[in-house]
């Protein structure tokens, strides 16, 4: 059995992201979004939570079918600095980030499986 690749890859996929994702986080954060140069089926996100002491995170978000992304958490930083991903507040702000993520992969599901 073939992989069930997305549809759409690259740049076009992190432009999708980046108009979709917004939709789906609180209004105090922000994120960047753009195509991960080795690999046009992933995602590079950089979540910026305003709310809580600038808290930043960048996530890989690898499509393993063209419906679900595996969510790998990359780097955490507070006040530029980087910081231990372990305490519970920023294990709370990492899985609210990655429902957001995964509520996108959602959304874009028609558009990442061809209608």
């Amino acid at each position: 059995m073939t992989m069930d690749k997305p549809a759409i890859r690259g740049e076009q996929l992190a432009h999708a992201w980046a108009e979709e994702l917004p939709k789906h986080m609180p209004n105090s954060d922000h994120a960047k979004v753009w195509a991960d140069e080795h690999d046009d089926q992933t995602v590079r996100v950089h979540m910026v939570n305003e709310g809580r002491s600038s808290y930043t995170f960048d996530f890989k978000c690898t499509y393993v079918d063209s419906r679900e992304v595996k969510v790998d958490l990359v780097d955490v930083e507070r006040d530029r600095e980087h910081i231990d991903e372990h305490s519970d507040i920023v294990q709370e702000l990492i899985q609210t980030d990655v429902r957001h993520i995964h509520e996108c992969a959602q959304a874009l599901r028609d558009l990442t499986h061809g209608g």
